[in-house]
């Protein structure tokens, strides 16, 4: 991770020890860091699992693989490689991946598709065997490590681990979600934007853990963005070991399903939030609401618009009220728009009211809030109920650095 810690960074969170869980590092030395770069995470027997992953084209063999065997539902063993996306790198990159599968299969004795690789890091370099296995194998004879152990090993250019927690009841059995991400640059929707991973003590049927991932992932990871860049590699998944007790969930009609549902969309918000607040060169957070849209996806695709355009988000950055720029994002998104009716506003003080600016506004609010760390804009399209809200970071000079810098 970065040393300069990014001013939005939230500490880590006290994350509860689940049943069925066993999280684990190592140093694989896959780039010139002085710090562990495997996480490996060993599953108890039966553990149901689901995913939601990059629709980037040219992703890589981690993702294809673990696509297709999420959907036979169960999971025995995580690891993750930070520094080396292993993207782009055609039968060599694949062979990586399963060495890695069949090593840990080999060892905890179980199918080979129950075991989920994935990689981070620079794009076009084959992840190396060798390191791979050494550092696999140093993993798993390594004692139980922290969660914020485990959260720190799968960074690269993140500034500070990320954590989430959140419980529910079903019955009267309290079941327990622990959560980590990695990301902080190549975020934008189209999920995922990131490597997140979830870990519940539930008993939960796949298809219904799956259902609750997707869903959350729809309001969440998929309403986030730093830079509008899809990355090539990325991943969330879910993890149910079943070990808490309660009654199974198999759909939403099962009694606490809906409560579960709520824990899931709960941590996978605050782990999106994250990733927002760790953007490259973030100084902001900047929240943008769309309302009066003909509709909620087309609120969506306004306010993608509106937090992907580098002028409004360097006119944040610059602390500068420039509805203009907003105005313009709008226009431009392709979605169903009339000038006349538009308003737009920052922390809540209307800055223009369908098509005109007010004539009694008073910028001197506005510049205020521009200058705190948590920055919301708000448009009102005036033309039906459609609504959406999505979380994007200003622009900075620290973006243009740390990318620039990346490889080298």
């Amino acid at each position: 991770m970065s040393d300069a810690v990014s001013p939005l960074a939230i500490p880590f969170p006290d994350l509860p020890a689940i049943a069925g869980v066993t999280p684990r590092v190592a140093r694989a030395g896959y780039k010139n860091w002085g710090r562990c770069d495997l996480t490996y995470v060993e599953l108890a027997e039966g553990t149901a699992v689901a995913g939601v992953f990059t629709r980037n084209v040219c992703c890589s063999s981690e993702v294809e693989i673990g696509r297709d065997n999420v959907a036979r539902g169960r999971a025995r063993a995580l690891v993750v490689n930070a520094g080396n996306s292993n993207a782009f790198t055609g039968y060599r990159g694949r062979e990586a991946v399963e060495q890695i599968m069949a090593q840990v299969a080999g060892h905890l004795g179980c199918e080979q598709e129950e075991v989920f690789v994935s990689s981070t890091g620079v794009i076009g370099v084959p992840l190396p065997k060798d390191k791979a296995r050494e550092g696999v194998a140093a993993a798993m004879s390594a004692a139980p490590c922290s969660w914020q152990d485990a959260a720190s090993t799968i960074a690269t250019t993140d500034t500070f681990p990320k954590g989430a927690t959140a419980s529910a009841m079903i019955g009267d059995v309290k079941i327990t979600i622990s959560a980590i991400i990695k990301g902080s640059g190549m975020i934008a929707p189209d999920m995922a934007t990131m490597l997140g991973y979830l870990f519940t003590d539930a008993d939960v049927a796949p298809a219904f853990l799956q259902e609750c991932l997707s869903r959350a992932n729809k309001t969440t990871f998929s309403c986030i963005t730093v830079d509008s860049d899809t990355s090539t590699s990325d991943t969330v998944l879910a993890f149910a070991t079943g070990k808490a007790g309660n009654k199974p969930l198999t759909s939403i009609d099962s009694p606490g399903a809906d409560a579960f549902a709520a824990a899931i969309h709960d941590v996978c918000r605050q782990l999106a939030h994250l990733v927002v607040r760790d953007g490259e060169g973030a100084q902001k957070f900047i929240t943008v609401t769309v309302s009066g849209a003909v509709s909620d996806d087309s609120a969506h695709r306004v306010g993608l618009a509106i937090a992907n355009s580098p002028l409004v988000k360097t006119a944040i950055a610059g602390e500068d009220a420039n509805w203009g720029r907003v105005v313009m994002a709008v226009g431009k998104a392709g979605e169903p728009a009339d000038r006349d009716k538009l308003s737009v506003g920052f922390g809540g003080v209307w800055a223009a009211r369908e098509g005109l600016p007010l004539a009694d506004y008073d910028e001197t609010p506005v510049a205020a809030h521009l200058k705190g760390q948590d920055i919301t804009i708000e448009v009102d399209l005036g033309l039906g109920d459609g609504r959406a809200q999505v979380w994007t970071c200003d622009l900075t000079h620290g973006y243009i650095s740390i990318n620039a810098d990346y490889r080298s």
